[in-house]
């Protein structure tokens, strides 16, 4: 690694990273606010002419998978290419897949782009993350101010993707839009190639023993790939019959089989003490209020872009706001109010105020319903045969924003604490599956939103108010004796 240049005082490496990032989040944010519009609009205006519940089905089995191949994904790196590699190659697929929306001609030559750009985002992020880390062998606080850099580009990527593709989609049509993604993955691939010298070894080779056989690592990659392939091939050629429907509530069983296996694994085969059992009982609560939260925020690219299509007054003088503008809102609720979120953290614990993990997770669930709340009265205004007006929306992402920011830091970080060290990657890969398991819960959510019985929308999203509410009601009850279960761990 050339140590004589810098980026913003860090290492010459994080630019690399920070923009290959930055791009990969232009994309995937990008093509999010086009997927679900896309999939409803009419044959005759260039959509799949999908019905609601079959498009938002579609949508979140899509964002679900992608976490679920991040498992893998960061395997295969650890393993068998390099976490460098693993970059290259996800992105290089990411693009690939972009492009294959743009150009395909049939539902099935789309869904097969979506499932390689899934593939993509399975190498790439999990495992771009961890070459930011590798740039800081020495940790500390200046690892932290370098992942905050990182993070920028996240959230810049995601903020200028939809205002992007959702314009050119609206000028010049969908296709437009989806190649516009295609082309941003694109320029992240070409930098990441042009400045990758200065990444130095970080993330060069898999995490294993020089010297060790790594012939067993790639023949379970190639047997787990073959019955992936099998699987995916059967409902996509029709071999099976199975709609994206029933895909998705056999998702939602699957993932919940596996956590219950996993967490009876620990509680009673494990041979852990009765302190960590407690332990894991509270990783139980966290992973259901975590899958709840995701539940509702996720409708941001289903439910609620279809309001914004359908019902939400975007005129403004001569310029029809693009719906999949509203997508961007979260990116700079982020930038803005993470910071302030921090300091009240830092704030509230020189104090001894600081909320515990579950005040904050129930905090986060009420953030999420009252997001619902607001949309409860923007209905409401549909039925009466008017337009919400924009702010309606623009509240509802703040309030989720909010709860985001109260929920999602502490998640990964409970994790890691609370579970023995021995546990802590199985952990890890469970607590993904919470995310995946509330993005395919999301897109049967959005699916009961039905066009042609606008009035039962209010009550609907009331519903989601009130869950959200007494979720976060039933944590703050338990609260105390979460507390209690987690004992000394801060």
């Amino acid at each position: 690694m050339d140590n004589n240049k810098t980026f913003l005082g860090h290492p010459r490496g994080l630019a690399t990273l920070f923009f290959t990032e930055m791009w990969e989040r232009f994309t995937f944010y990008g093509m999010r606010a086009l997927l679900v519009l896309f999939l409803v609009d009419a044959v005759a205006r260039g959509g799949l002419g999908l019905d609601d519940k079959t498009a938002t089905a579609i949508y979140g089995l899509y964002t679900a998978a992608v976490y679920v191949v991040a498992l893998p994904g960061g395997w295969i790196a650890d393993r068998l290419i390099g976490a460098q590699k693993a970059v290259l190659y996800g992105g290089i697929l990411i693009s690939l897949g972009s492009f294959g929306l743009w150009l395909s001609q049939t539902a099935q030559m789309f869904y097969l782009g979506l499932i390689v750009i899934i593939l993509g985002v399975g190498l790439l992020k999990p495992n771009i993350s961890a070459l930011v880390a590798d740039l800081y062998p020495e940790g500390g606080g200046r690892r932290d101010a370098g992942f905050t850099i990182f993070y920028m580009g996240i959230n810049i990527g995601a903020f200028i993707g939809p205002l992007i593709t959702a314009w050119l989609a609206q000028v010049y049509g969908w296709r437009v839009g989806f190649m516009a993604a295609g082309v941003g993955m694109a320029i992240g691939v070409l930098q990441f190639v042009m400045t990758r010298h200065y990444l130095g070894g970080a993330g060069a080779r898999p995490h294993t023993a020089a010297g060790a056989d790594s012939s067993l690592a790639w023949r379970s990659l190639w047997f787990g790939a073959a019955i992936t392939a099998v699987l995916v091939a059967l409902p996509f050629f029709g071999v099976v019959q199975m709609s994206p429907v029933q895909l998705s509530d056999y998702g939602i069983v699957v993932i919940i089989g596996m956590a219950v296996f996993f967490f009876i694994y620990l509680l009673f085969l494990a041979g852990l003490d009765a302190i960590e059992r407690k332990r894991v009982l509270v990783l139980i609560v966290l992973f259901i209020a975590c899958a709840l939260f995701w539940s509702g925020f996720e409708q941001a690219g289903s439910s609620l872009n279809l309001f914004a299509e359908r019902y939400t007054d975007r005129v403004i003088g001569a310029l029809t706001v693009p719906a999949g503008w509203f997508q961007s809102l979260n990116a700079i609720f982020i930038v803005v109010f993470a910071p302030v979120f921090s300091a009240m953290w830092v704030s509230l614990a020189r104090r001894n105020l600081d909320p515990s993990t579950p005040v904050k997770f129930a905090l986060g669930l009420v953030g999420m319903a009252l997001g619902f709340l607001a949309m409860f009265v923007a209905a409401r205004i549909v039925v009466d045969g008017l337009p919400a007006a924009a702010y309606w929306l623009v509240l509802t992402y703040l309030l989720h924003t909010f709860g985001e920011l109260c929920l999602s830091p502490v998640g990964l970080s409970s994790v890691t604490k609370l579970v023995p060290q021995r546990f802590v990657g199985q952990s890890l890969g469970i607590w993904f599956l919470a995310s995946s398991l509330g993005n395919l819960i999301a897109g049967r959510i959005a699916g009961e939103f039905d066009a042609e019985n606008v009035s039962a929308m209010p009550g609907q999203y009331l519903d989601i108010f009130w869950f959200g509410m007494i979720a976060a009601l039933i944590l703050l009850i338990i609260s105390p004796v979460v507390r209690r279960w987690i004992g000394g761990v801060s």
